[in-house]
C-alpha cells in the first residue's frame, strides 16, 4: 500500500480517473442549463399566447377571382365534362409606404421577463395600371365585383381597433379572415370596386393599431416598399431578409428605415393562384431582451474539463516539487467545488447580470478552495500560489466568454502558454526515479 501511495504513475492514473468522473456532473449541469432555457421559452410562449404572438404584416395585395374551365374525364363511363373552377389573380402594389411606432412593455412570468408591444401604423400606396388583357383570361370570366384587398397578419388577436380602408374615393371596413389562402393563411380582407380598364389605378390608405410579442416583421410586397419605424426600445435586433438602409440606435430608442425594390425579392408583382411564396422575404425587428446568461453559462460549462485538469495539474506539480502528498479524496473534494461553481453561476445569473454572477460564483469558489488548501497544506505561500493561479484561470475563461469573435484565438494562445509553463517547470524532473512525499509540509 505504501508503494502505491508514493508511486507517481498510480497517482497520475488516479487523477485522470477522478477528472473523467467529474465530467459526469458537469454534463448534468449542461442538461440543467438547457432545461432552464426551455422553462424560459415556455414562460415566453405562455405570455405571448395570452397577449398576442409574433406578428408579420404581409400586404396589402389585391385579389380578383375568375372562372377557369377545365376538362374532366369520368373513370366509370369514360365521358367528358367541363368543370368550372374559381381561381384568383393577385396584384401587388406599385408603391407601398408604412410609417409606424412601436411601444414596448415588459411583462413577467415567475423570474422571467418577456417583451410585448403595441404599435400604430399608417399604411398607404397605389395599385397602378391593373392590367387584365394580357392574362389570356376572357374578361367575361373575371369577377370584377368580387375583388378584395387582403392584409396578412399572423395573430388577429393583436388588432386593437376596427380598420377602415380608404380606396380611391370610397371607404370600407376590413373583415376577419382571408378569402383565398394563395398568399397568406391568416389575415383580414375588404371588398373593393375595380374596373376592367387596363389603365386603372387605385390609391389606398388605412391606419391600424397592432399588438404582439417580441418580433414585428414585414413582407416587401410593393414594387417599391418604404417602411419607417421608431421606438423607445434601445436594444433592437434587426433580422430577416433585409437590414435597414438607415438606422439610429441610442439610449432613448431607435429609428429605422427600409427601402426595398421588387428586384430584391424572388416573386413578381402579379401571378395566378399559389405559385409564389412571399414569407422568405420578410424582415423586421426583434425586441427580445438581451438575456444571454444561459448561452454564456453553456459556454462556461464547456470549459469544465479545462478547469478540472488545470487545477489538478497545479496540485500535482505542488506535490512533485515540494515532496508532499495530497490524498485522492482531497482531489475529489476540490473537483466537486469546481463543478459547484457552474451550478452557482447558473442559479445566480437568473437574478443578476451574468458578469456579476460570474464574479460572485468565482470569488466564492476561490475562497472555498483557498481555505481548504490552507487547511491541508498549512502553507501560506502555497495557498497564495495556487489561489493566484486559479484566479488567473477564472479570469482567462471570463475573457474568452466575452470575446465571441476572438475566443478561439485567445483560447489557443492561452492553452499554448499553459503548456509552455508546464513543460518549463517539469523539464528537470526525473519521472522514472520520482516518488511522492508521504506527508504535508509543516
Amino acid at each position: 500500500m505504501s508503494s502505491l501511495k508514493t508511486n507517481i504513475f498510480f497517482k497520475i492514473s488516479m487523477i485522470i480517473v477522478i477528472a473523467l468522473l467529474l465530467l459526469i456532473p458537469a454534463t448534468m449541469i449542461r442538461s440543467l442549463v438547457r432545461e432552464r432555457e426551455n422553462t424560459q421559452e415556455d414562460a415566453i410562449k405562455e405570455v405571448s399566447s395570452k397577449w398576442s404572438e409574433e406578428q408579420t404584416l404581409s400586404g396589402p395585395f389585391l385579389s380578383v377571382p375568375f372562372y377557369r374551365y377545365v376538362k374532366e374525364f369520368s373513370k366509370t363511363d369514360s365521358t367528358e365534362k367541363i368543370v368550372r373552377m374559381k381561381e384568383y389573380i393577385h396584384f401587388l402594389p406599385t408603391n407601398l409606404n408604412m410609417t409606424g411606432k412601436i411601444f414596448p412593455e415588459k411583462r413577467t412570468r415567475g423570474i422571467y421577463e418577456i417583451v410585448v408591444y403595441n404599435s400604430t401604423f399608417t399604411i398607404s400606396g397605389i395599385f397602378q395600371k391593373v392590367k387584365f388583357t394580357d392574362l389570356e383570361i376572357p374578361l367575361k370570366d373575371i369577377l370584377f365585383d368580387k375583388a378584395f384587398v387582403s392584409l396578412g397578419i399572423n395573430d388577429l388577436r393583436g388588432i386593437e381597433k376596427q380598420i377602415v380602408l380608404s380606396w380611391n374615393n370610397d371607404s370600407c371596413l376590413f373583415n376577419s379572415g382571408t378569402v383565398s389562402y394563395d398568399v397568406v393563411e391568416s389575415g383580414i380582407n375588404a371588398p373593393v370596386t375595380i374596373s376592367s380598364g387596363d389603365s386603372s389605378s387605385y390609391k389606398f390608405s388605412f391606419n391600424m393599431t397592432l399588438k404582439g410579442s417580441q418580433k414585428l416583421f414585414f413582407t416587401p410586397v410593393g414594387e417599391i416598399t418604404d417602411i419607417s419605424t421608431s421606438s423607445t426600445w434601445n436594444n433592437p435586433s434587426f433580422n430577416g431578409a433585409f437590414l435597414p438602409d438607415t438606422r439610429t440606435v441610442n439610449d432613448s430608442g431607435f429609428s429605422a428605415n427600409w427601402n426595398i425594390l421588387h428586384l430584391n425579392r424572388n416573386f413578381p408583382q402579379r401571378w395566378v393562384g399559389n405559385k409564389f411564396e412571399t414569407s422568405s422575404s420578410s424582415f423586421g425587428i426583434d425586441l427580445l431582451l438581451p438575456v444571454d446568461s444561459y448561452q454564456k453559462t453553456t459556454r462556461s460549462v464547456k470549459y469544465a474539463l479545462l478547469f478540472i485538469c488545470f487545477t489538478f495539474i497545479v496540485f500535482f506539480f505542488v506535490e512533485v516539487l515540494n515532496k508532499i502528498f495530497i490524498h485522492p479524496v482531497q482531489y475529489i473534494l476540490v473537483g466537486i467545488a469546481l463543478v459547484i461553481f457552474f451550478t452557482l453561476l447558473l442559479s445566480i445569473s437568473e437574478h443578476v447580470t451574468f458578469n456579476m454572477a460570474y464574479i460572485i460564483s468565482g470569488v466564492s469558489t476561490l475562497l472555498l478552495i483557498a481555505g481548504y488548501i490552507k487547511a491541508i497544506l498549512k502553507s501560506t505561500l502555497l495557498t497564495s500560489l495556487i489561489s493566484g493561479i486559479l484566479f488567473f484561470l477564472y479570469s482567462f475563461i471570463f475573457v474568452i466568454i466575452q470575446l465571441q469573435d476572438y475566443a478561439l484565438l485567445i483560447g489557443s494562445i492561452g492553452l499554448f502558454i499553459i503548456l509552455c509553463l508546464a513543460m518549463y517547470f517539469s523539464r528537470k524532473i526525473d519521472w522514472y526515479n520520482l516518488k511522492l512525499g508521504e506527508g504535508n509540509i509543516p
